[in-house]
């Protein structure tokens, strides 16, 4: 069910990870993709994978808690699997039938791209996990802050994406209760052919949509009701300060991407 996602969600806890600057976690997270990209091997992802069971056990949030966040994109890792698998043609052919045709290049393809998407997705997670929206908001606009130099205000970024991450989870349980209240007069919403269940989305899709317009407005105006006029001459209840846990978790995510790519040979 839709309650069951958790893209976007906060797990509430009191861990060394939580703990951290969220400036460094925002980094951390940003040198996490670049390690993430620069795997060419499917052995080198291990190392990610221990990387991201390590940081999940320190934060002490469940397993299944984690793997509740692979559910939306679990049909985008099943269509990339099957593409990769059938559209590359390299290495030696293990399996042909008619005009289909599995190699070894395409299933090695084919892995590599599902666990390179299921690492982002994990990392990406354990972002959001671990992460206040309004710590992410602050620390977004600080890193964003050489902007003011050009005239750009970072505020509005990171206002944006911090509003965009907390209404995830509150347009994910309004569209579950939509979905109930279709289903108990009789929508159909799982039957029929491709074309039907496009049509069936019709009535959960329109309510949502006039319900974000909806609570969109209200926000607008509780926030201008509040004087809110940017970050202009704002100031922070909590200051960020780096601390020498930050600089450890940097340490080792720097150790991890130099031993990445002197494994594989990125630097000679």
């Amino acid at each position: 069910m839709i309650k069951d996602i958790t893209l976007g969600q906060y797990y509430p806890a009191d861990s060394a990870i939580h703990r951290l600057d969220p400036r460094a976690k925002l980094i951390l997270f940003i040198e996490f993709i670049v390690a993430t990209f620069i795997v060419d091997s499917l052995w080198m992802f291990i190392p990610l994978y221990v990387f991201v069971v390590f940081t999940l056990l320190m934060a002490r949030i469940p397993l299944v808690f984690m793997l509740r966040s692979l559910k939306p994109v679990r049909w985008i890792l099943i269509f990339m699997f099957v593409i990769n698998l059938f559209l590359i043609s390299t290495g030696d052919i293990l399996v042909s039938f008619w005009s289909v045709t599995i190699t070894t290049g395409g299933v090695r393809q084919a892995c590599f791209v599902m666990l390179r998407l299921i690492v982002l997705v994990s990392g990406t997670s354990m972002l959001t996990f671990t992460t206040t929206p309004i710590a992410l908001t602050d620390a977004i606009e600080s890193l964003l802050s050489p902007l003011k130099l050009i005239g750009i205000s970072p505020h509005v970024f990171a206002m944006i994406m911090t509003i965009a991450l907390r209404f995830i989870p509150t347009l994910l349980d309004e569209a579950d209760k939509i979905i109930k209240a279709q289903t108990s007069r009789g929508a159909q919403l799982d039957t029929g052919s491709i074309i039907q269940r496009i049509k069936a989305m019709v009535p959960i899709l329109v309510p949502l949509i006039v319900g974000a317009f909806k609570r969109a407005n209200e926000l607008a105006m509780a926030m201008e009701s509040r004087c809110y006029h940017g970050g202009e001459g704002r100031t922070k209840l909590r200051r960020l300060r780096f601390g020498w846990n930050d600089l450890l978790a940097e340490a080792v995510m720097v150790v991890l991407i130099a031993g990445i790519a002197v494994s594989q040979g990125v630097w000679l």
